[in-house]
C-alpha cells in the first residue's frame, strides 16, 4: 500500500512538471481581449499526442463567435483527419475584467478561466466522446497565448486522476 501512494504521489508531481503559470513574464505587450479575438469568424488548426509522444490525432476546426456584450457563444465544428466530426458550443460569461466562467455539453460543472496580459488559461473538466461511442472524462488546463497578426497559440495540458494523458497543440487564425 505504502508503494501505492508512493507511485501516486510520483506520478502527479511529475503530472504537474512544465505547466506555464500565468505570473510567467509576459513576453509581448499585447493584450488577450477574448471576446474580441473570438468574435466573428477563426479557423483553427490541431493534435493530440500522447503522454508518450505519439500523434494520435489531427482536426480542423472552424469556430463562429458571437459576443452579445455579457456572453459570448463559441461555436466549434471539428473535423478529424480519420473522417470524425464534432461539434461543440460553448458559453462563456465574464465574470469580472479578467475572469471568465463557461458551460458546453459534456462540461462537468464550471469552466473557469483567466486572461492576464497576451495570456489565457483556463481549466475544465469534460467527458470527450472517444470512436467507441463511450466518453472519457479528463481535466483540461488549457493555455492560450495571443500572438501577431491575429494568431492565438494553444496548448491544453489533459490529465486524468492527476496523471497526464497527453497534450493538445492548437493554432488559432482570424478570417476575414
Amino acid at each position: 500500500m505504502r508503494r501505492f501512494a508512493l507511485a501516486t504521489a510520483l506520478l502527479t508531481g511529475l503530472a504537474a512538471c512544465g505547466s506555464p503559470s500565468l505570473d510567467d513574464e509576459s513576453l509581448s505587450d499585447r493584450e488577450f481581449d477574448l471576446e474580441r479575438y473570438f468574435e466573428g469568424q477563426s479557423v483553427a488548426y490541431g493534435q493530440f499526442m500522447d503522454r508518450f509522444g505519439s500523434v494520435q490525432r489531427r482536426f480542423k476546426v472552424t469556430i463562429d463567435g458571437e459576443w452579445d456584450g455579457e456572453v459570448l457563444t463559441l461555436t466549434e465544428r471539428f473535423r478529424y483527419d480519420d473522417g470524425g466530426k464534432e461539434t461543440r458550443v460553448w458559453r462563456l460569461t465574464k465574470t469580472g475584467d479578467e475572469t471568465w466562467e463557461g458551460t458546453a455539453e459534456g462540461v462537468q460543472g464550471v469552466a473557469r478561466g483567466e486572461e492576464r496580459g497576451d495570456t489565457f488559461n483556463w481549466s475544465y473538466v469534460i467527458d470527450l466522446p472517444r470512436a467507441s461511442g463511450e466518453t472519457i472524462r479528463v481535466k483540461f488546463d488549457d493555455w492560450m497565448w495571443l500572438m501577431e497578426d491575429g494568431r492565438v497559440l494553444n496548448k491544453a495540458y489533459m490529465s486524468k486522476a492527476g496523471v497526464r494523458l497527453g497534450e493538445v497543440t492548437i493554432f488559432f487564425e482570424k478570417r476575414s
